[in-house]
This record gives C-alpha cells, structure tokens and sequence, in this order.
C-alpha cells in the first residue's frame, strides 16, 4: 500500500488493531441487490489487498454475542498503513453500515521476563542439571535453550497466528493500589510471580496459542491478549486456571471479553446475514 505519510515504524515488532462493528441492517436493506454485491465485493477485494501487504496479517471473525457483529485483528509495522487500512474497513459496505463498536490498539512486544541464557545457566543447568560448562551435555542443553527461546522472541514480535476457530481477546492491566501495587514490587519478585503464571500456560501448548501485546500509553489497558483455540472449553480453563496465580488474583485487572470465530469471508458475509 503507498502512503505519502512518514512512516510510523517501531524499533521492533508490529501494531496491533482489534476492531469490533455492529452491522446496521436497517441501513443495509435500502441498497439495492446490486449495490450489497457490489458492497461485498469491495470488502473481499480490501481484505486481499491487505493480506497482500507486507508483513500484514488480517483475521475475519464473527462475534459470538450481540457485543458486535464482526471483527477483524489487524497486524502491520507501520501505524499509517494500519490506520488507512482502518478507515477503509470501517467504510468497505458503505456508509454506517459498519458502525465500530469497540477498538483496541496495541503493540507486539518481547516480555521483560523471559529467561536470558545466563538466567537459565545458573538456575537450570547449574543449579537444577548440576551441569559442568564446557561439557558436550551442557553446550547442547544450552543450544536448545537458545533456540526456543529465539523462536519464541519472533512469534512474540512477528507472530504468524493459524486459522484455528476459536479467538478470544481481552484487554487487562496491573493493580496499583494499596499493598497490591505490581509496580512497587521489585523486578525479581515480578519475575517469580510472572514464571507461576508462565508454567500454566505451557501446560495448554498445542490447544491455546496466546499473544500477549503491550497497549500502556497506546490504550485504556496495559496489555491486550487474544488467544487461539479450537475448543472454546480450552479459552475457559486457562482463564479460569490462572485466576488462582496470585499475579492474577492479587494484581490483575480485566476488561470485557469478546469471543468469535474465524471465518473465510464468504461464510461470514452468511453468518451475520449480509
């Protein structure tokens, strides 16, 4: 896409848009057959477009409730191109026939807590493994180690999310009050707390893919999480699991939830009766 703007770029990873549209049907029944075709069309041909971009991706889903109709994630470096793409969206079947409903803009992002190689050194393959360094045993522990973990850092920061049903998102932040204030904690009290929570999450690996995405000064929330599933009883236990950590029960603090289902663009256009 050409954009005359200076680009908005971030050092590292990709803007995140979450839109959510309510559809006016009311509206939609004064265009002629020939005008929905032609309203549809111009939608199907947009959302190629921007799967078409660089380093974009586009999820189509129709909401579960009446919280909305459809919802689109949109990920992209450039907040410009992001922000065009946005506008077009919202007017893709003509005027106030997408009525947005619910927005949120975030940001992929490394986690301050992830492991470094010294960290896991000197916690697993020393203190747990009792490893000796320059051992064949401990070089290659610590090879796997610098592999995942290389892996995991490029799906945080350029995540290519899979077409699986179920999408949930929800944004959330940290207490700040009294004596349950996240930030006056010291960082590796932080980090402990951050690695129970962490241990949950890697017991639903192949069932939950999570993106966590960093929204504080972008957004009303701190963060914005959207998890994959192909089973929505899957979105429910690992909600309802962490709840117990303290990190949750003591320090979070949660927005609305909105569920829907990944659809192809033709079968969505069905779902909400376009």
């Amino acid at each position: 896409m050409s954009t005359h703007s200076t680009p908005l770029i971030p050092r590292e990873g990709w803007h995140v848009m979450h839109l959510f549209y309510q559809i006016d049907h009311s509206q939609w029944q004064c265009l002629s057959q020939e005008e929905q075709r032609s309203a549809k069309t111009k939608l199907t041909q947009l959302v190629q477009e921007i799967r078409s971009t660089q380093d974009t991706h586009l999820l189509t889903y129709a909401v579960a409730t009446p919280k909305a109709d459809i919802g689109f994630m949109l990920l992209t470096p450039d907040l410009q191109v992001a922000n065009a793409f946005e506008k077009r969206l919202t007017l893709s079947l003509g005027p106030d026939i997408l009525n947005a409903c619910y927005s949120y803009l975030s940001q992929t992002e490394s986690s301050e807590y992830t492991t470094t190689s010294e960290q896991y050194i000197e916690d697993t393959l020393i203190g747990e493994k009792g490893l000796s360094r320059d051992t064949p045993e401990f070089e290659k522990s610590l090879k796997e180690f610098e592999d995942r973990m290389s892996h995991y850092l490029q799906h945080r920061l350029y995540p290519v999310l899979p077409d699986w049903p179920v999408i949930c998102f929800y944004p959330m932040s940290k207490r700040r009050s009294g004596n349950d204030n996240w930030y006056s904690l010291d960082y590796n009290a932080r980090r402990e707390l951050m690695a129970g929570h962490a241990r949950v999450g890697r017991t639903y690996s192949g069932r939950i893919l999570q993106l966590i995405t960093g929204s504080t000064g972008l957004d009303e929330y701190e963060w914005g999480v959207t998890l994959l599933a192909k089973d929505t009883i899957d979105i429910k236990s690992i909600v309802y699991e962490m709840r117990f950590d303290e990190v949750s029960a003591r320090y979070a603090e949660f927005g609305d939830f909105y569920i829907g289902m990944q659809l192809p663009l033709d079968e969505l256009f069905r779902r909400v009766c376009l």
